[in-house]
């Protein structure tokens, strides 16, 4: 896990979570595609669609999800909502932060400029870890 703040950035805030990928499981199995079209962006699921065990793609955005939504200290509910942050990959495959304009504004009021992420998981548990910095 590497967060690396741009050269002469200042740390405005830190979030993580952890989840349980079999809670995930869980939830896919009960409620499959509403699950999915709540909390993903249509990038995302095809994203995680496309890997060989989706569940744990999966629980990794939820934990991003949640970590930023904790640097911004809101939560996941009216100001900030499961699609106002999309993960998607650098050229690197480095995990990057897309905020929507909801995002864009809690960016801002914050006084932070970047979201830096740094996602992983295991079977068993995935991780996230966000950081909102000004460049």
């Amino acid at each position: 896990m590497n967060l690396q703040l741009p050269p002469g950035g200042v740390l405005v805030s830190l979030g993580a979570d952890l989840i349980e990928v079999e809670r995930i499981r869980g939830v896919l199995e009960r409620h499959g595609d509403r699950f999915l079209d709540r909390i993903l962006t249509d990038e995302e699921k095809a994203y995680c669609a496309g890997m060989g065990a989706p569940h744990k793609h999966i629980a990794a955005r939820f934990a991003a999800k949640e970590a930023v939504s904790k640097c911004f200290t809101t939560g996941i509910g009216a100001e900030f909502g499961w699609k106002s942050v999309s993960v998607y990959h650098g050229p690197r495959h480095e995990p990057l932060a897309r905020l929507d304009e909801k995002g864009q504004a809690l960016l801002a009021a914050v006084g932070a400029t970047h979201v830096l992420l740094s996602l992983s998981h295991t079977e068993s548990h995935a991780l996230a870890v966000a950081a909102l910095v000004r460049a």
